[in-house]
């Protein structure tokens, strides 16, 4: 009995420091949305961090074989499907069927 009260605790302390974090920062940062800074942030971080998780995810295939095609043309798919129709959830449910597709194959 004693062990559920201790993990009673700890999961209850631990999303009350979890839902704090997430809150905080919209506390805090309500007052000054409209900061040039946080406005320009808010604009290029997104697709900043995309590039670098691609890049990242490339890092190693690209050096050392031809392994990274298959990766390489679901890429070029995803930037079609977005390109064409700009809808995020398009492009990302085209590039992963393609992907897991080729996969499946072997291919991947």
């Amino acid at each position: 009995m004693n062990e559920f009260w201790y993990l009673s605790s700890v999961i209850a302390l631990l999303a009350g420091v979890t839902f704090l974090t997430r809150a905080l920062p919209f506390m805090v940062l309500g007052r000054v949305a409209d900061h040039p800074l946080l406005e320009h942030l808010g604009r290029f971080l997104p697709p900043i961090v995309m590039v670098l998780l691609v890049i990242y995810s490339f890092k190693n295939d690209v050096a050392f074989s031809l392994d990274f095609l298959p990766e390489l043309g679901c890429l070029l798919l995803v930037t079609a499907l977005h390109l064409a129709f700009r809808q995020a959830l398009i492009s990302i449910v085209g590039g992963t069927a393609a992907y897991m597709l080729l996969v499946q194959m072997g291919v991947g």
